[in-house]
């Protein structure tokens, strides 16, 4: 197999990456990535060299490089290019707009041109979405499934939901093999540092504050983006076309809990904390009901969310050289705009 990977470079992408190269080292892997503030080719020191990794720079919104890369005979395609922060859509909708479903459209239009489209029976364009497209969840309220209405709050949610509904009108209107997943907050090694995780462990190992949005008590679904990757795996290989996957993690925890939680890991002060002003739109809760994938495909997370974090804030010890370069020059500016003066 020949299989395109857009956004390889990010966090997801680049883990899906390493996990698939260790499982399949005969595949044939392009990591088409326009290299933007989060992504990173250092997320993929040691799998550039294998002679069956291939990295292209360049946008998903570009038609001709897009066409490019296909013409070396792609025979499926997961789409993790997204801009994907959502303070950052807050700030400049246009950019989201343009790459995640002007992108999705490109994309979608050069696979259709190669594959024809016509109802295969196995899944070419694999389209990785948020469980953040639902929108908000009440206290009590039922975990998220696949056929609830689309609620996004965000100009970054509803860019996703636009790509999604975009994906799922190329498999109605022209038979392309589509499938789409919604998972869960992901977290653990190579996540950019403007994430609640990344952000929290790596303020505390400098011993400077943790900036917690309002009183902290929104609640997140936490999935291991190994089990992640292994989801996305069996999507691909024996997904169903035309269908939504939502991947949970059985993990939900309020920012302040994951916060405590990594402080008394790490030996740091819970004085550390700092309330900062609440962001607009702030959704309240998140949770994904991952029965269907569970049920057809037989996937279930691995890691519980104690053992997931460890792992994780562990990484980040070992590797703070990697972070640290992240947080210097354009990152530190934004991280001013966002945190200084709430």
């Amino acid at each position: 197999m020949r299989l395109l990977v857009t956004g390889g470079a990010g966090f997801i992408g680049s883990n899906f990456i390493r996990y698939m190269l260790a499982r399949y080292p005969e595949m044939e892997i392009y990591n088409l990535d326009n290299l933007t503030y989060a992504g990173n080719l250092e997320n993929l020191k040691g799998v550039d060299q294998s002679p069956n990794y291939h990295f292209i720079k360049g946008d998903i919104s570009d038609s001709e490089a897009v066409e490019e890369v296909f013409a070396v005979g792609i025979d499926a395609l997961v789409n993790f290019a997204a801009e994907s922060h959502v303070d950052r859509s807050i700030k400049d909708p246009g950019i989201f707009l343009q790459t995640n479903v002007q992108g999705t459209r490109t994309l979608l239009d050069a696979a259709l041109k190669r594959t024809g489209g016509g109802g295969a029976t196995t899944v070419g364009f694999l389209q990785v979405s948020t469980d953040e497209v639902y929108g908000s969840l009440g206290p009590d309220g039922p975990a998220f499934k696949e056929n609830d209405l689309l609620l996004p709050s965000s100009p970054y949610s509803a860019s996703k939901a636009g790509a999604d509904l975009l994906v799922l009108a190329y498999f109605k209107t022209y038979g392309l093999p589509v499938a789409i997943t919604r998972c869960s907050n992901n977290y653990g090694p190579y996540q950019f540092p403007e994430k609640l995780i990344p952000l929290m462990i790596t303020n505390a190992l400098e011993d400077k504050p943790l900036p917690v949005y309002g009183d902290g008590l929104n609640v997140r679904d936490w999935l291991h983006v190994d089990d992640h990757c292994r989801a996305l795996e069996m999507v691909l290989l024996k997904g169903r076309p035309g269908e939504i996957y939502n991947i949970g993690g059985h993990g939900e925890r309020t920012n302040l809990d994951v916060v405590h939680l990594l402080l008394e890991h790490l030996g740091r002060p819970e004085n550390l904390i700092k309330y900062v002003k609440d962001r607009p739109g702030h959704d309240r809760r998140y949770a994904i009901d991952p029965a269907k994938i569970t049920k057809e495909l037989g996937w279930s997370p691995r890691f519980t969310f104690e053992e997931g974090l460890k792992q994780t804030m562990d990484w980040y010890l070992d590797n703070r050289c990697w972070w640290e370069r992240i947080k210097s020059g354009e990152y530190t500016d934004y991280y001013r705009e966002m945190y200084g003066t709430r």
